[in-house]
């Protein structure tokens, strides 16, 4: 089996999380040309080309395959610098930007209960890099070897890898208080969804309509939405009063016992099924990141304070 230069697999990795060689030389401290190099001399190692020149540049599927083995090579380094600490606590960190360790959360996990899970491993020095995208996409970082393991509601998991259900996210219907009582007085009804704006967090975000489909049973469902890539902003927007949107229970419950929201279906719910999915590797980094995942989702989502959307 050929082995592969550990600087050239970082390039390549760079190149593809930086999105371009100019950006990948200067975090790599080192010239474009010096990128195009190393790039060029893996291609010829492999025999085929690893990185399609578009617009964002994308990995080929031999690119993938490297790029998965430069993060387990990432992966190996972390465990052996976990070890090291154990042995000479004082022992510095390494510091340097390729030991990252990547995975991909969900925005509404983040804004939730995701960070303080992994508040103890960021404060013991491990370098976590945390990709965020709806949580239906977070799969696919993993499935492209881009991350080590995932928050997503996909159950089945991909080849190599192991998976954990982590609990349900219970997701509500909300406004705020004067917006409420202005255009939905008698709450959220199939005779006026449609004259309201629904505050998504982008494109991908298909939880407002799923909401209100199952909610009145509809099979097609069309909404006029305003867009917010934030958890948080999507929050602060509807306290705004742009409108109504779809919000986890646990991110707004302190605003709907306040009163400055108002839940515009109430006793209903609708649970997202959420699940931890990671390279099936012998880790004890990853072991650390799926104990600490787990062991919060447990807590802050092992109960449904309401019960689940119910068809009316």
């Amino acid at each position: 089996m050929s082995t592969f230069d550990p600087n050239a697999l970082e390039c390549l990795a760079a190149i593809v999380e930086e999105g371009g060689f100019e950006r990948a030389a200067v975090r790599l401290s080192i010239t474009q040309s010096a990128v195009s190099q190393r790039l060029r001399s893996l291609e010829v190692q492999v025999g085929t080309v690893l990185i399609v020149r578009s617009r964002p540049l994308k990995a080929t599927s031999a690119g993938r395959l490297l790029l998965k083995h430069a993060m387990q090579m990432r992966l190996l380094r972390a465990d052996l610098e976990r070890d090291l600490k154990d042995l000479a606590p004082g022992a510095a960190g390494s510091g340097r930007d390729e030991e990252r360790i990547s995975i991909a959360i969900n925005a509404d996990s983040i804004a939730t209960w995701a960070l303080p899970a992994l508040s103890t491993l960021a404060r013991q020095g491990l370098g976590l890099e945390i990709i965020t995208d709806d949580q239906d996409f977070t799969h696919d970082w993993l499935r492209e070897g881009q991350v080590l393991g995932c928050v997503t509601t996909l159950k089945q998991a991909l080849r190599s890898c192991k998976m954990m259900p982590l609990g349900a996210m219970n997701y509500v219907a909300v406004a705020e208080a004067g917006y409420a009582s202005e255009h939905c007085p008698g709450g959220l009804s199939p005779h006026n969804f449609r004259s309201m704006p629904f505050v998504a967090f982008n494109r991908k975000d298909d939880l407002q309509a799923e909401f209100v489909g199952r909610a009145f049973s509809l099979k097609h469902v069309a909404l006029s939405q305003l867009y917010v890539p934030s958890s948080e902003g999507q929050v602060r927007a509807v306290l705004a009063g742009w409108g109504v949107s779809v919000l986890p229970e646990l991110q707004v419950r302190e605003h709907l016992q306040s009163g400055r929201l108002v839940d515009i279906a109430p006793g209903q719910a609708l649970p997202v099924d959420l699940y931890w999915h990671c390279w099936n590797l012998d880790s004890a980094v990853l072991d650390a990141l799926t104990t600490a995942l787990t062991t919060a989702a447990a807590t802050a989502l092992k109960s449904r304070v309401i019960t689940p959307l119910a068809k009316i």
